[in-house]
């Protein structure tokens, strides 16, 4: 069973760098200021979920307060950027 899980850690950590890649080129593609949040917003939730899988694998539970205050720190910017762009903050 400890083979098939290091198997399945290394499998799902795969999948998350690839969707960090994916979001870094549509970060660098993207034609609109709005598509460039969105893949700067995802970037952040895939670094959150990179650091879960660490507090997973290194069986840290402090690595989870860590990635709760990024996820709040994120959402609080997304919403900055959000109302700069719709023209609300001044």
């Amino acid at each position: 069973m400890d083979r098939l899980a290091d198997l399945l850690f290394q499998i799902s950590f795969y999948f998350i760098l690839i969707s960090m890649v994916m979001s870094f080129i549509r970060l660098i593609k993207g034609p609109t200021i709005v598509d460039r949040v969105v893949a700067l917003d995802s970037m952040t939730i895939v670094s959150i979920s990179i650091i879960v899988y660490l507090a997973l694998y290194f069986q840290r539970v402090i690595y989870l307060d860590v990635a709760l205050v990024y996820g709040l720190l994120s959402f609080i910017g997304v919403i900055a950027v959000a109302r700069y762009i719709e023209g609300g903050l001044k």
